[in-house]
């Protein structure tokens, strides 16, 4: 069985999908569509940067979906397709239109009110996050709920194992970097990034894009995408908007997201978008499973080579 998996914010770099644009009809309309919906020149963006805009929450969350959209339809056209799917954080949008979920223009309009939310709730409500190296998962709690007493934190990213993301605000988060050597992190570092995504500073951002969700025409999924939230698999309609309700403010369960998946039947796993992110995570979680990254046209066209 195949996984399609699709990757986050972190993942986007100044040159993305122009090989697919200059290549392929298909990716030129669904720029054009993307370009239509946003309300700005996505493709300058992806194509010309500059990074530190490229960066910008509300334009790389478009950017890397719009790019992992294309490459789906892309292997389709190749006759490869997934059985199941799941995504890293903004990446679940990906899966949930690969699943038949959403519509392309539905979900890029949900993405859209994320993107657009996120960055906002991180101006708001400043916080930060930092990566947690060499800890268990119980270990990382224990360390959360200890400096808590400084401010929110909580795990945010449970990325592979040893790997873990931690999310809250600028005094939790110190308190969390202070604390992790001595209670058996290898190493502690803090992320630039432009807010305390998947913790409750994102709290006003749920609460904006919960009114776009439950207007969204879902549809049940026609394969299993693995919930951020739960990491097991869903397909009803009615579920999926309550798991992406919750998904801003609960931690990413990526790991266990794998191992199900594992566990579930999938042999071959694909990456599907910009970068190769999962795929290094994929080699910590599972030697044997070592997806295939599908970011540009050389990918595409030596699929199955």
């Amino acid at each position: 069985m195949k996984a399609f998996i699709y990757p986050g914010q972190a993942s986007q770099y100044v040159g993305m999908g122009q090989d697919l644009f200059e290549t392929y009809t298909l990716a030129k309309e669904r720029f054009a569509e993307a370009n239509e919906i946003l309300g700005y020149d996505l493709t300058d963006y992806c194509f010309n940067g500059p990074e530190e805009k490229l960066k910008q929450t509300y334009i790389t969350q478009p950017a890397i979906f719009v790019h992992s959209c294309i490459v789906t339809e892309l292997l389709a056209e190749k006759g490869l397709s997934a059985d199941m799917a799941a995504g890293h954080s903004l990446g679940e949008y990906s899966a949930l239109v690969a699943a038949g979920a959403l519509a392309f223009r539905d979900a890029l309009q949900l993405v859209k009110v994320r993107g657009r939310a996120m960055q906002e709730a991180g101006e708001k409500n400043p916080g930060t996050m930092a990566a947690i190296i060499g800890m268990d998962d119980s270990d990382v709690e224990a360390l959360c709920a200890k400096a808590s007493e400084a401010g929110i934190v909580q795990p945010a990213n449970f990325n592979s194992p040893g790997q873990i993301v931690i999310s809250g605000s600028e005094a939790g988060i110190a308190r969390a970097v202070e604390l992790a050597p001595e209670m058996g992190a290898k190493r502690a570092v803090p992320l630039v990034v432009g807010g305390a995504f998947h913790s409750p500073l994102m709290a006003g951002a749920q609460d904006e894009l919960r009114e776009a969700i439950e207007t969204a025409p879902f549809r049940d999924a026609r394969l299993p995408v693995y919930s951020n939230v739960r990491a097991e698999p869903v397909t009803a309609a009615a579920e999926i908007r309550e798991l992406l309700n919750l998904q801003l403010t609960h931690p990413v369960r990526w790991t266990s997201c794998m191992l199900n998946m594992i566990r579930d039947g999938a042999e071959e796993f694909y990456e599907v978008g910009p970068g190769k992110v999962l795929t290094g995570l994929g080699r910590r979680i599972d030697r044997k499973k070592m997806p295939k990254s599908v970011d540009t046209v050389a990918d595409i066209e030596n699929i199955g080579a």
